[in-house]
């Protein structure tokens, strides 16, 4: 059996999962103008459509109920920060003209 992708540094315990994806050439691909097309998008989603189809039926129910709350955690935490960096880019101050 081939060794698992580590999902922690060792040293630092910091998730490494962010760093593989933006190593993944699909990120790269789409990213490399500085815009998320639309149609990158919806290509991103059918891959990860494709993998949790595959992922899925090899989940005993306990699994699959951890690797779901997984998910919905990553997703929650992808949108926090996303929201966070939007919230830090904006003017810190209002035009009151």
């Amino acid at each position: 059996m081939a060794g698992k992708t580590p999902w922690f540094d060792d040293s630092s315990d910091t998730p490494l999962i962010a760093e593989y994806a933006r190593k993944l050439d699909s990120f790269l691909g789409a990213i490399s103008d500085q815009v998320v097309e639309t149609h990158e998008l919806e290509e991103q989603e059918k891959r990860l459509v494709t993998l949790m189809k595959e992922v899925e039926p090899l989940l005993s129910p306990e699994a699959h109920e951890k690797v779901t709350r997984l998910l919905c955690e990553v997703t929650a935490y992808d949108l926090m920060h996303a929201l966070h960096m939007a919230g830090r880019a904006r003017p810190k101050t209002q035009f009151r003209g």
